[in-house]
Formats: C-alpha cells, structure tokens, sequence
C-alpha cells in the first residue's frame, strides 16, 4: 500500500508550482509510461495495479525506478483523471537550451498557445512530420500539464519544447519564417523551401503584432464553408502537411 505522504506529493504535480519546484511531471496512462520507459527521462516512481506493473516492469531492466503496486482507488486519488488504464509515473524534467536557428529542417514558434489540449495535439502533429523542437512564448500552456502530456500520446518524450519571447528569438532569424493569417497567400500556391519556422498563433487572436513583424511569409489556409477559424492544432497539421509535401 502506498503511504499516504506519497499520495499527496503525487497528486501535488498536477499543479504548476509543485511541478516547478519539484522539477517533476505526471504521465498518466498505459501508451505514455511505456514511451516514458523507452526516452531518455530520468524517472522516479512507476505506480500501477497489480497485472499491469508486472507487464511494464518486465519490459525495462532499469533498476533505479521506484515501482508501485496500488489499487486503481490510490490511481484515482494521484492522477488528474478518473480512468488512467490503471497506471502513472513521475519523471523529472528535463534541461533544455535554446536551440539554434534551423538548418534544412523546421521548427514551430507557438505565440501564446493557452489550451494544454491543443498544444499537446501541435506536439504529436510535429513528432508525425519529424519535428523535434519547438519554441512556445512564455504565456503558452504548460508542456507538463498533466493534460498537455495526456494529449501528445508520447510524443513529448521525442519533441522538446522550449520557452523564451518569440520576438527576440525570431529577430535574429535568418530562416524564412511563416505564419497564418486571413489575408495571407493561398497556402497551396506558396512555395516552401527546405528550412523555416511555422509561427502558431493564439487560439482566439491569432499572431500578436509584435511577433507579427518578424513573419516574412504570410500565408492563409483557404476555406469554403462559414466557420470564422481553425482550431490552432489543425491548423498546425494543414501546414505541415503542405510543406512536407511540396518538399
């Protein structure tokens, strides 16, 4: 049985502060342990029920995780949802630099992405076109939000997420850098090259103007029914589609 102090300190990380302080994160259920077993995270505990333990333990030889046999009931006091596939584990965080400007790839810059859904949705569509960094502005939802972590299937575990201001980052940018707006080109006549950055812009108001300057390539994804706008984590995977196929 679990104590009840490690009870508490569990359930602590679903908030940004422990998080923070504790340099620690949640990963609930059974696709993101197991994509959290085969990273380079260095992990402390592994909790789950009985059947399922025996089925993680035995597909890692790593002898300094803390392995946790509990009831789905302990499961459902530490997670942040009522059904975890019966099993959690806390990792450490881990230490990330700015990265360098792109060199025959790309990257994303998202400008105040608030929703931990939609930003763990953009980190899953990246780890599907081979993009393994983004920079988000320091207003953007949390990468270890509990939600955020749930909402990538384990993709967080192959795309690093760093957060600085996109405006100085984006300044000293000698890559084309684009970014979606209504009154852009048309996304499928614009010619992309082989490396650049794709600025994602807040759910509700878009790219602020004060990244706005640094865009050098506006481009818009054309529609054709009555919907105002996309969801940003859609709109992320339209663009990468057509950029990785014009390339």
């Amino acid at each position: 049985m679990i104590s009840k102090a490690k009870v508490k300190w569990v359930k602590s990380l679903q908030l940004k502060k422990y998080r923070q302080e504790e340099q620690c994160f949640l990963v609930q259920g059974l696709k993101g342990v197991q994509e959290l077993i085969n990273s380079g995270y260095k992990i402390e505990l592994v909790a789950a029920t009985g059947e399922v333990l025996e089925q993680v333990q035995g597909s890692t030889k790593t002898k300094t995780i803390e392995w946790l046999a509990t009831s789905v009931k302990e499961l459902e006091a530490m997670g942040s949802f009522q059904s975890n596939e019966s099993i959690l584990a806390v990792a450490r965080m881990k230490n990330t630099s700015l990265p360098a400007h792109p060199q025959k790839e790309y990257m994303l810059a998202l400008d105040n992405i608030r929703d931990p859904g939609n930003l763990g949705t953009i980190i899953r569509t990246a780890d599907w076109f081979g993009i393994s960094k983004i920079v988000a502005s320091p207003h953007s939802a949390d990468v270890y939000n509990p939600k955020t972590i749930s909402a990538t299937m384990g993709s967080f575990c192959r795309v690093d997420v760093i957060y600085a201001e996109l405006t100085t980052y984006l300044s000293a940018c000698d890559v084309p850098v684009y970014g979606a707006f209504l009154s852009g080109k048309n996304i499928h006549e614009v010619k992309f090259g082989s490396e650049g950055i794709v600025v994602v812009g807040n759910e509700s108001n878009g790219i602020s103007p004060g990244v706005e300057q640094f865009i050098h390539n506006k481009i818009s994804i054309p529609g054709f029914g009555r919907a105002e706008s996309l969801n940003a984590a859609i709109a992320t995977g339209i663009i990468l589609d057509n950029i990785f196929r014009s390339k």
